[in-house]
């Protein structure tokens, strides 16, 4: 199974699951609180339901040879559900999502491979899997946000975990922030379970990530990879530090996450 086949198998299934969860979910409950601190569960919904759309045309154009229409037409699709209900956003979310997935899902072995994606913020197009993968981190990172409202020991679905733990260390650098380092350094061997891997943390500036384990370190982090994944994007915090996560030496949980604090 190729990469772009995988990131459209695990943007099915992720979406799957989520769709399980909303469609049974009545107007109060689109109020709840969610693992992104600021929305409830309609907010959430809404970004993803926007984002679905935003995507679908991103993929559509690409597929015709234009241009990306930019942020004006973006900002006409957030316009529209930052105006809406809690239920409308539900529902667009449900609608939006399942049109893209099935985008995706139709295209052949071929233009998997061939297409390249105008993203609209990068310097040049990507891509299928790449497309896909900023989707699909959109998709594991804000599902669990909503799922975890409903139940604290909700993890990132395997299927995306498997994809994302490779693709978090390309962002460390924009996502990392050493100012609470205050000039100090270290290496953190870092070791993950399901899958089992090995990185190299660097908490200086810039902040990265290598994979491998470190001839040397300062430090050690062992966890579940769905909760590195996590850790990355700001969302490990009590009450969903996992029970099996371990750290020696400069290794400093709290520090750690504040050099990660998510947006």
């Amino acid at each position: 199974m190729s990469t772009a086949d995988a990131t459209i198998a695990a943007l099915r299934s992720g979406f799957d699951e989520l769709a399980t969860l909303v469609s049974g979910l009545g107007n109060d409950e689109l109020a709840n609180p969610t693992g992104a601190s600021e929305w409830d569960v309609s907010q959430v919904l809404s970004h993803l339901g926007s984002g679905a759309e935003i995507a679908q045309n991103t993929l559509q154009v690409s597929l015709e040879g234009k241009p990306n229409p930019g942020n004006d037409f973006n900002r006409s699709i957030w316009a529209r559900y930052d105006g809406a209900t809690r239920r409308e956003r539900a529902d667009w979310f449900l609608r939006a999502n399942e049109a893209l997935t099935q985008s995706y899902e139709s295209l052949s072995a071929e233009t998997r491979e061939t297409l390249r994606v105008d993203m609209g913020f990068l310097p040049a197009p990507v891509d299928v899997a790449t497309a896909a993968g900023f989707r699909l981190n959109e998709l594991a990172l804000h599902s669990w946000d909503v799922r975890v409202g409903f139940d604290a020991a909700a993890t990132v679905a395997a299927e995306a975990t498997v994809i994302l733990v490779g693709r978090v260390g390309g962002l460390a650098g924009f996502l990392g922030k050493p100012a609470p380092l205050g000039g100090k350094t270290a290496v953190i061997a870092v070791t993950t379970t399901d899958p089992a891997l090995d990185f190299q943390l660097y908490l200086a500036e810039p902040i990265a990530i290598s994979p491998g384990a470190p001839q040397t370190s300062d430090g050690t982090l062992t966890l579940p990879a769905e909760a590195w994944v996590r850790m990355i994007y700001g969302r490990v915090k009590p009450p969903y530090i996992p029970v099996s996560l371990q750290v020696s030496g400069a290794a400093d949980l709290d520090l750690i996450r504040s050099v990660f604090p998510g947006f």
